[in-house]
């Protein structure tokens, strides 16, 4: 797989979709995600470093630092609408989502994020 480079780009949590209905957007309101090049920076109830691999829509991330690190812990598939970033996770890791579909897969979360304004 290549890196896909990119400029820096500061991402605000919009909120999770997963099979269980006890999340709340207000629940993801205060996490980001920065992607710099290569690397990802998640900041939620801490904060997890890593490597991000590309290829074409697919995503393999790596954990270096954080409660992740070490780890190759999560696939997934990604896309960009309407300036948001979609990203659904496979948290088992074995295998690539085939779609942005969660129902009926409690290892998948659909997360958007959308590109932080200019202050």
């Amino acid at each position: 797989m290549r890196p896909l480079t990119i400029l820096s780009i500061i991402f605000l949590s919009l909120g999770c979709n997963t099979t269980k209905k006890n999340n709340s957007n207000s629940d993801f309101k205060n996490q980001k995600l920065i992607i710099n090049d290569s690397t990802y920076t998640f900041t939620a109830e801490s904060v997890d470093n890593g490597i991000l691999k590309y290829d074409g829509n697919k995503m393999d991330i790596y954990g270096r630092e954080g409660i992740n690190a070490g780890k190759h812990f999560i696939t997934a598939l990604t896309k960009m609408e309407n300036g948001q970033m979609i990203i659904c996770y496979n948290l088992a890791g074995d295998r690539y989502p085939g779609t942005f579909d969660t129902k009926g897969k409690p290892t998948y979360l659909l997360s958007v994020f959308e590109k932080e304004k200019a202050k």
